[in-house]
């Protein structure tokens, strides 16, 4: 799932509007000077926000090993209030993302989260089945990507697995993700203001190949529009179809 990629091209502009980038795989080894550790005050900075804003947090996955940035996600149980878990990365904040402009110096830092319905099996022996794990897997490699690719990523991208498109596991029909703004959440959590960096929460939706290419033809408003229709969020469903086709009418 998400091939190692190795530097970005950019390849034009779709007809919605969407910059498009491609990335080459690599066999780049990365030496023991790039490894790192987690900044303990951002992630219990963090965890403070998570905690605030969504509920407490009951497990942590840890890295024992990391490249560049220390990826951890934080895991908040399904409660009566939000019947569903809650994941939330930290560490891909310790490090800015290559941001294109200074226009946008204010979105160098972020961090990813999704939510997993409650029937998902997240214990140890089953997060050893990709089937349970891809959607952890999806969290780290998102996070990490503009750190080891030299690039950013922000609301309104999309990020295929590899070229062509391959399914982000055997068991779901889902072969990208776009990040979009949290809607599962309360409208403080996106942002946190820490006394030296912002640092954005950014949604990961997966995608169906047909909701990609929607995107890069119709724009990202169109695509959003459509999931408002379907009730699609970061909340997983791996039964749902492809909002493309799906549609009554949408506004221009």
């Amino acid at each position: 799932m998400f091939g190692l990629f190795k530097k970005r091209q950019k390849t034009g502009v779709s007809k919605g509007g969407s910059t498009m980038y491609e990335y080459k795989t690599t066999d780049k080894v990365i030496g023991t000077e790039s490894l790192a550790g987690g900044n303990e005050i951002h992630l219990e900075a963090i965890s403070a926000h998570i905690e605030k804003h969504i509920g407490k947090v009951d497990f942590v996955f840890h890295e024992l090993i990391s490249a560049l940035v220390h990826i951890d996600v934080h895991i908040v149980y399904p409660t009566p209030a939000r019947n569903f878990y809650t994941l939330v990365t930290s560490g891909m904040s310790d490090r800015p993302m290559n941001i294109p402009s200074p226009e946008v110096k204010d979105w160098e830092y972020g961090e990813v989260m999704l939510c997993l319905p409650p029937e998902w099996k997240i214990d140890e022996e089953a997060l050893k089945d990709e089937k349970n794990y891809w959607p952890i897997r999806m969290l780290k490699f998102i996070a990490r990507f503009p750190h080891e690719y030299n690039s950013w990523v922000s609301f309104g991208h999309t990020i295929p697995n590899g070229n062509p498109p391959n399914p982000l596991a055997d068991n779901v029909g889902f072969c990208g993700v776009l990040l979009d703004v949290p809607v599962t959440t309360g409208k403080e959590f996106p942002l946190l203001q820490l006394e030296d960096k912002r640092i954005l929460f950014y949604a990961l939706i997966p995608l169906f190949e047909d909701e990609m290419n929607f995107k890069l033809q119709e724009g990202n408003d169109a695509l959003l529009e459509l999931f408002d229709q379907h009730s699609v969020t970061e909340l997983i469903n791996v039964n749902r179809r492809s909002v493309v086709g799906q549609s009554t009418g949408r506004r221009r």
